[in-house]
This record gives structure tokens, sequence and C-alpha cells, in this order.
């Protein structure tokens, strides 16, 4: 009798229930492991929703006429000409990226790192997922060329691989691959006859667009890349699980939509109707709806970048935050130290050190599928932000949100920390405090 597949919890959600019971249990805890907005619910949003709440009937399977009419016209003012007829809309995009790859089927490419639950979600629909190391300071694409020999490989050793995952921006390292990157993956797609499966939750949260802009695997290859997205991130609405695939306007796009959307009615049915209605708003982009998220932008702007701080003048690598509120920071020019003063010798333990003995939250590189020795750590800021809905929307509107005292005391924390850590005074811009020469 065939085994179930061995399932386990999130990484970050399983953090998010271990962070819950310490502070059930008084110890005072930082959260930079959930991947949680820490963001008041728009008030328009909510009157939407309200108004709602009397439709309770089963909807279409691919989701309402106008949600599929707004997150078409929200991809429209994106770039990218799109139909309400090309989108399935489903109760998150985490479902919907689930129940792609049950559609495609076939083994998976999977950045390196990589969001912790795509590998997991391709194991429990039993195909194998292949990571590709990403290029330096490009998350969420796996580099083109090493993608190539990845494929073939694969393919030789009697591997399927049918689609490549990418995320852009990009969960967890907050960098986002270059043009020329997505132009090389969109080529390399065609060339392997892959579908792209492109992650864009995290599109909206572009530091600066002009920049370092989020381009969509879909403005290279239109004919083969699905696109996903939904309003988790941007307007931190998690608990309302609501998510948009934009699959491409061909025979191979309707095919794999007929696919979708008979799996998702019988998954799902329908998403829920009221939260449909407060997402058409959302997606149809009112001046409200902009600005609270441009507000947000800058709020995860700001924070990240003064955390960045404290983890670089820690001595920690870390490429430069463009986009999300996730860091990377890599402890390896410190391994000695860790080693010998602390016994911590990857992630892991580096992580159960800073929750167990400072109460600082983080996840180790492991849970994205990086080896196991990585001294890595994947931190989130968007927990930062205040313990109440006052203190988020004082967080929200703030000239300065530094100058916040809530803000201000978790930042001096963590770089206290990791003073006692490494057993001298972290430097950063800004800083009264100045590093001393010793090493670590």
């Amino acid at each position: 009798m065939p085994q179930p597949t061995p399932v386990t919890m999130s990484a970050t959600l399983a953090a998010d229930e271990a962070i819950a019971r310490r502070r059930l249990a008084g110890q005072r805890v930082i959260s930079m492991a959930s991947g949680e907005i820490g963001l008041p619910v728009l008030p328009a949003l909510k009157a939407k929703l309200a108004e709602a709440a009397g439709d309770n009937a089963y909807g279409p399977v691919t989701g309402s006429l106008a949600l599929r009419t707004a997150a078409a016209g929200y991809w429209q003012r994106r770039g990218l000409g799109t139909y309400p007829e090309q989108i399935v809309c489903g109760p998150g995009s985490k479902p919907l990226l689930f129940a792609l790859l049950l559609a495609i089927g076939g083994d998976v490419i999977l950045p390196s790192p990589s969001w912790v639950s795509y590998a997991a979600q391709a194991k429990l629909i039993g195909v194998q997922p292949i990571p590709v190391p990403i290029l330096p300071g490009q998350g969420g694409v796996p580099d083109p060329t090493l993608l190539r020999e990845a494929v073939t490989a694969a393919r030789a050793a009697g591997h399927n691989p049918q689609s490549v995952v990418v995320t852009t921006p990009d969960n967890p390292t907050g960098t986002i691959a270059a043009p020329d990157t997505v132009r090389r993956l969109g080529e390399a797609a065609r060339e392997l006859d892959l579908v792209i499966i492109s992650d864009e939750i995290y599109c909206d949260l572009v530091f600066d667009p002009a920049a370092s802009p989020a381009v969509s695997p879909a403005v290279f290859a239109p004919e083969r890349t699905v696109v996903t997205t939904g309003l988790t991130k941007n307007l931190a609405l998690g608990g309302w699980r609501t998510g948009v695939a934009r699959l491409p306007d061909n025979k191979a796009g309707s095919d794999l939509h007929a696919r979708l959307a008979g799996i998702a009615s019988q998954i799902w049915s329908s998403s829920t109707a009221p939260v449909q209605a407060a997402a058409a708003y959302a997606f149809s982009e009112p001046p409200e709806v902009v600005e609270h998220i441009a507000a947000s932008r800058q709020l995860h702007k700001v924070v990240a970048h003064a955390m960045a701080e404290r983890f670089t003048g820690a001595g920690a690598v870390l490429a430069p935050v463009t986009a999300t509120c996730y860091l990377y920071p890599d402890f390896e020019p410190l391994r000695d130290h860790l080693t010998h003063t602390h016994e911590v010798s990857n992630g892991a333990e580096l992580a159960q050190l800073l929750i167990e003995r400072y109460g600082v939250g983080l996840l180790p590189a492991s849970a994205f599928g990086e080896p196991a020795h990585s001294l890595r750590l994947r931190a989130a800021t968007s927990q930062l932000y205040g313990e109440t809905d006052e203190q988020r929307t004082a967080a929200l509107g703030a000239a300065d949100p530094l100058a916040l005292p809530w803000i201000r005391e978790a930042l001096d924390h963590v770089e206290q920390v990791l003073t006692d850590l490494l057993g001298r005074t972290v430097a950063h811009r800004g800083s009264a405090l100045n590093a001393r020469p010793t090493s670590p």
C-alpha cells in the first residue's frame, strides 16, 4: 500500500506558532520569522467586505466577473494586456500555485534559495523539485545558464521537468532579478519548452521601480508564462485569502485554464464571495488603495534598510534590499567566532541561539532550500510596526518611522543582540556607536 507523502508544517507558519507559544509563556520575542505584514486593513476595504457579507451563494469557479475584470485592468496598467477570460481566482495565491503544479504536471525547476512552500508543494503532488542557484544579488530567478544545464541533466536522468517557478521580487532575499536575467530566462524556457510560473505577489513593493524594476517573464515569454498575485503583501490581507492567476492568451493557455478550473472545482469550488467583492475593489486601484500601498512600501523600505545596516554593521554580508520587507544576511564571515564562542556551525543552530537566548525569531536558509551548513538567515521586518492597530497606523503615516519608540526599540534590541553575540559593538550609519577593530 502506498505510503502518504511526509508533510511538515510550513517553516514560516511553524515559527509563528512557536513564537506565539513563547509570548504566552511570558517571553519577550521580536518576531522576524514570519512573512505576515503587520499593517491595518484599509477602511474602504472593510466597508466593501461588509457590504458583500450577504453574498453567500457559490459563484463561478474561476471567480466573479467583477474580480476577473478588475484583475485584468490591474495587469493592463502594468503593461500586460489581459482579458478577464485569462484569469482564474482562488482562495489565496498559495492554493493557486499548488493547483498550477497539478495542472501542468511534471517536475519543477526552483530557484535556490526559494520560498518555503514551492518544494513542499512539488513533493506533495509527487514530482521532483530541482533547485538551480540564483545569480548573486538576483533572487527569485534561476541562473539561466545553470537552468539549461539542470534541465538537460534531469531529462538525461529520466526526470521530466515541465515548469520553472520564479519570484519577482523575491522572498527570501528581498532582491530583484535584472531585466536581462529575466529575458534570458524566457529564452531558456522557450528552448526547453518549460512553463514559467511567475509569483509576483510582491510586485507592488519595489522601493524604486526606476532604478530596480521587477520585470515579469510574461514580457519576454508571454506564450508560456503564468503570473500569480494576491493582496496578502501589498495590502496586508493575509487572513482574507485571495489570489489571482493570469494565463497565456493562446491555445496552450486555454487548455491550462480548463485543467486549472477543473482542479479548482474539485478543491475549493469557488472563492469566498465577500472577499472577492472587496478584492475587485482593491484590484481596480482607486486612489485610497494606491496611496495606502505607497505608504506601506515606504515604511518597508525605511525599516528594512535600517535593519540591514545592523546586520552589515555586525559583519554579515547582505545584498542590497530593493523590495519587500525581507533581508537575507549571511554570517559566513563570522563563522569562526560563532563556532568557537557559541558552538554554532549552521543557520539552524544560529536561529535557535537567537530565539532561545535573545528572543529574536528568524529563519535559517535551510528552510528555503539552502545547504544545511549555510549561515544565512531570513529576517522579515514586517512585524515590527506595532502591537496594536493604533501603533501600526501611526507607523504607516509617520514621516520618520524610525523615530517611533516601538520601532526604535526593536532596532536597538537587535543591535544589542548582535553586539553581545559578536563581543563587539555593531556599527551602522547614523549610529553614535563605533565598531572596535576586534576580530570576530
